[in-house]
């Protein structure tokens, strides 16, 4: 079981998860934060930080979200950023892009 970001985290991007997070596997894109899969311990310290309920177990994630597991996963593939499991965010750094889901997603207002 791994963590994921779910819709609420477009266009807001607190970050509080990511100063909470001990193996440092949140990722930032220019709409989203994204959790790398294998690089989460399933600690769930970023679930109770989270100010807009985005972050939930995989198994726990609301219906109408699933595609997030999947977002969060394929965000990393060689066809969206090319990262695969950088073993830490802060050594990544911001990446350009967003899964295509998100980057179409409607603009929050």
């Amino acid at each position: 079981m791994a963590y994921v970001i779910a819709e609420p985290c477009i266009d807001i991007k607190d970050k509080a998860c990511v100063d909470e997070c001990p193996v440092d596997c949140i990722y930032e894109g220019p709409r989203m934060l994204y959790i790398q899969p294998d690089e989460c311990v399933d600690c769930d310290a970023c679930v109770p930080v989270c100010p807009v309920t985005a972050i939930f177990s995989d198994e726990d994630l609301p219906g109408e979200w699933k595609q997030f597991a999947a977002v969060n996963a394929e965000w990393f593939s060689d066809a969206v950023t090319g990262l695969g499991s950088p073993g830490g965010a802060a050594q990544a750094g911001p990446q350009d892009k967003d899964h295509t889901v998100v980057a179409e997603w409607p603009a929050v207002a």
